[in-house]
């Protein structure tokens, strides 16, 4: 039995069942991968396809199916419909009610698509790097990786949305392993834009970063281990926000959890009163996203604001259940997943400092400047690549790290310095991982960070 006929520009889209809600998510996909290890080839394919996720609500339970042949759309909805139980009064249900209705194309890579890009010119990409790397005699192996992605997403429900937006993003990967004298260094530098031209820019960038992995690996020394005022940089400071604190936000985590729901209550401070935390979709970068996977609107969410909670992140389930607004954070890794609650661009909010004063201001201290990775939600531990001692409010020489660790609440409340630029980030390879959704493309960041007493080994 069908009651809820979508209609678009005159044509009927898809026969909705009745008493049901459905909603329809059609993800049309265009993407590069090239791999180099030492100058030979390893992978070099385009790939394209058109899929979908089709969810279907009786007001108990969602029931999910994934096509990879989006003709088969409208039979998959019936066969899922079969499932389920009609409920006649299923549009009152407050789930239901709360997800939004948005009309909107939001089309913005259609002249600049990297699917117009030739396969050689993105050859010929990393192939610029290819000299650098193959003369310079401390460089024992090295892979270089293209990567581009461009998804036209279109969102259909039976209460009515009707969204279509796109997102593209182009990046190369240089992992190198350094080798001197049997000291090891492995580093990667990573690139990513929302277009191909972008990228071309980065060769003499590219020159000075070589040339400061040369000097760490040659001059380093171990650090002694202790508390240490800690600056971290713009990317190291995004990873620390992403997940130490972001995380966190996730509202699942409060579904069910009264003891947590009272730790995170809204307006409760958390952290330094300069601190503020940013989650963005709108933001153009690996985190972009205009509109989530139930059709929310993206919406700026300060998570922290002058060092009191604020929000936390929601799908339309968890927005219900704990009484907030949407912030369209409901995000599936790709066609083959449900959305769940996930981070799309986390980071620190600019302060007053430039960077000369933030720095000028530390005697004795840690410069973390890149990091292999992080992780932790109570505790967090950050593996540092590039660091450097701080003496007499000036970088001093590279130094050797295992870890930083502290207290996440702790270390949010040591925070007394933020310089006045912000630096955001995106990368094509790797992501972030939840459950078993991984990678998904997000981007963080944040201006240089000092936090005092942090453990340093």
């Amino acid at each position: 039995s069908i009651k809820n006929n979508y209609f678009k520009g005159g044509k009927q889209m898809f026969d909705f069942p009745q008493d049901l809600y459905t909603d329809v998510r059609i993800e049309d996909v265009y993407e590069t991968k090239i791999i180099y290890h030492l100058g030979e080839i390893r992978e070099s394919k385009i790939r394209s396809y058109k899929a979908a996720f089709i969810r279907i609500f009786d007001g108990e339970r969602w029931y999910y199916s994934s096509i990879s042949n989006i003709e088969n759309i409208q039979s998959e909805i019936y066969a899922l419909a079969s499932y389920a139980n009609p409920n006649k009064n299923i549009y009152d249900n407050p789930i239901v009610k709360n997800l939004q209705i948005n009309r909107e194309e939001n089309i913005s890579f259609g002249q600049n698509s990297i699917s117009k890009i030739a396969m050689d010119k993105k050859h010929e990409l990393l192939k610029r790097f290819f000299p650098l790397l193959d003369n310079n005699e401390l460089i024992k192996n090295w892979k270089a990786n293209y990567i581009d992605r461009k998804i036209i997403k279109k969102f259909y429900s039976s209460k009515g949305a009707d969204v279509i937006f796109d997102t593209q993003l182009a990046g190369l990967s240089i992992g190198m392993e350094f080798v001197e004298e049997g000291k090891r260094l492995s580093e990667s530098y990573q690139k990513a834009y929302d277009t191909f031209d972008k990228l071309c820019e980065d060769l003499e960038e590219f020159k000075s970063y070589v040339k400061e992995c040369e000097n760490f690996l040659t001059n380093a020394k171990p650090i002694k281990p202790g508390k240490y005022t800690v600056i971290l940089s713009p990317l190291a400071a995004g990873v620390f926000a992403h997940e130490s604190f972001g995380h966190k936000s996730e509202a699942h985590f409060m579904i069910g959890d009264e003891t947590m729901k009272k730790e995170w209550a809204i307006g409760k401070r958390v952290g330094s009163e300069i601190l503020s935390i940013i989650d963005d979709g709108n933001i153009i970068g690996s985190g972009y996203v205009p509109f989530d996977d139930e059709g929310s609107k993206s919406k700026k969410i300060y998570l922290i604001k002058n060092g009191i909670l604020s929000g936390r992140l929601h799908s339309g389930t968890t927005a219900t259940l704990l009484e907030e607004n949407l912030t369209g954070n409901a995000r599936a890794v790709n066609f083959e997943f449900e959305p769940i609650v996930r981070m799309r661009t986390t980071y620190i909010e600019k302060g007053d400092k430039t960077n000369e004063e933030l720095f000028s201001e530390v005697p004795e201290g840690i410069y973390i400047k890149t990091i292999k990775h992080g992780s932790g939600m109570s505790t967090f531990t950050i593996a540092p690549s590039l660091a450097y001692y701080i003496k007499d409010g000036k970088i001093a020489e590279p130094v050797n790290i295992s870890v930083i660790t502290g207290n996440v609440m702790d270390t949010l409340d040591e925070i007394d310095g933020l310089s006045n630029e912000v630096e955001l980030h995106s990368f094509v390879l790797g992501g972030c991982g939840k459950m078993e959704q991984f990678p998904l493309p997000v981007g963080f960041g944040g201006p240089h960070v000092r936090v005092n007493n942090i453990n340093v080994q």
